[in-house]
């Protein structure tokens, strides 16, 4: 974790470049999707990609890296509450180690606990039904983990 936090704070250089970060929240069955704008300031939910082969999965998000203009990827790094990594974390590193074989784009991670309960809690404000909720979950907090991730690299 500490890894990402300095990394992270390498990207402020960035903020120049008139590109855009993107963050995925990996999930067992979803690959929630978000992108930050320009300026590095706002996270938008974008997308959940129904998981499939490793290939198929790393082709669709390295087409969306084309298309949206990013400079880096953030990966929401699921750690248990305290602190520590478990099995979906180093599976979540082990994907991270595959995407990074196939682009020379920096892969980073951002702690995500609590993202997902976030996301509901976003979302259940905003009076979304269940079915939609179901639907935006894993694109949503993918948003909330990015949003942390802008929010720390502007403070630096």
């Amino acid at each position: 974790m500490q890894e990402a936090v300095s990394q992270l704070s390498t990207l402020a250089d960035a903020k120049n470049r008139n590109q855009k970060l993107m963050c995925l929240d990996l999930g067992t069955k979803t690959i929630g999707i978000a992108f930050s704008d320009i300026g590095l300031t706002i996270a938008t939910a974008r997308e959940t990609l129904i998981r499939s082969k490793f290939t198929k999965d790393a082709n669709a998000i390295l087409k969306m890296v084309d298309a949206e203009n990013v400079f880096a990827i953030i990966l929401g790094l699921p750690l248990n509450m305290d602190g520590t990594e478990g099995p979906r974390a180093q599976s979540t590193r082990a994907f991270a180690r595959n995407l990074g074989k196939l682009t020379e784009l920096p892969i980073l991670f951002q702690d995500e606990r609590l993202s997902t309960y976030a996301a509901e809690q976003a979302m259940l404000e905003a009076d979304m039904s269940r079915k939609k909720r179901n639907q935006k979950i894993d694109a949503v907090a993918a948003a909330v983990i990015l949003q942390a991730a802008l929010d720390r690299l502007n403070q630096a």
